[in-house]
């Protein structure tokens, strides 16, 4: 097995040769980078932007889940509806206290987390995970840069 490595290896060997004189071609799906990013809402709500999908994953935050305590209830938006940035497109109910929920971004919403209705404690778990809330197809990206940076907004919840 070694020796047949070994013959492989070397410069002469017809299989290396044709791999090292095929001409490289560039092909632009492969250059392609989707881009994720995150931003947050004074509300403590984030968003995570997948420029690919044109998809934004609106969730509640840590610092949210935290001060509402234990979720009990999630109230969530329905598929299809069409939100503009700042409409009330839900709410959650803990232990503690009822919040509403904001929609970081305008567009439509194209899918809700199901798992919330019977599951609502997922948002106490994994709020920016399996917490997610809803998907809304982004209608102006531009919306994304009025929205906190991570830093922005930790220094938000330091002065709150």
């Amino acid at each position: 097995m070694f020796g047949a490595l070994r013959a492989a290896s070397r410069p002469g060997f017809p299989a290396l040769r044709a791999a090292r004189t095929a001409p490289v071609t560039s092909n632009s799906r492969f250059l392609a980078r989707t881009i994720v990013t995150k931003k947050f809402t004074s509300d403590h709500e984030a968003v995570i932007f997948d420029s690919d999908s044109k998809l934004g994953t609106v969730t509640i935050t840590n610092y949210a889940q935290s001060s509402l305590g234990d979720v009990v209830f999630v109230e969530l938006p329905v598929v299809g509806t069409e939100v503009e940035q700042g409409d009330q497109i839900g709410a959650v109910e803990s232990v503690k206290a009822a919040s509403d929920i904001y929609a970081p971004i305008s567009g439509v919403v194209e899918a809700v987390n199901e798992q919330l209705n019977s599951q609502p404690g997922l948002l106490n778990k994994s709020p920016e995970g399996d917490g997610w809330l809803c998907k809304i197809k982004v209608a102006d990206e531009a919306e994304l840069e009025k929205l906190m940076t991570e830093d922005a907004y930790k220094k938000h919840c330091e002065e709150s």
